[in-house]
């Protein structure tokens, strides 16, 4: 078994990769809320609205958390 530092390292390495795909993740989420406000559909852009504020709100506690266990 890896000892304490590696599986540290490792922790905030896999956290890091997980927040990089919700970057990526939102950036798609924000394509189609674009498109969907573009065809008229108000409701599905609004929802799509709403998802990226949960996940910029959540990214932001991610990356807090990172520079706190990269320290």
């Amino acid at each position: 078994m890896a000892d304490n530092s590696e599986a540290h390292i490792a922790t905030v390495d896999v956290l890091t990769l997980l927040l990089h795909n919700q970057h990526s993740l939102a950036a798609a989420i924000e394509e189609l809320a674009l498109w969907a406000k573009s065809t008229g559909s108000s409701e599905a852009h609004e929802n799509a609205i709403t998802a990226l504020e949960t996940l910029d709100v959540n990214a932001s506690a991610i990356t807090a958390g990172i520079l706190k266990l990269r320290q």
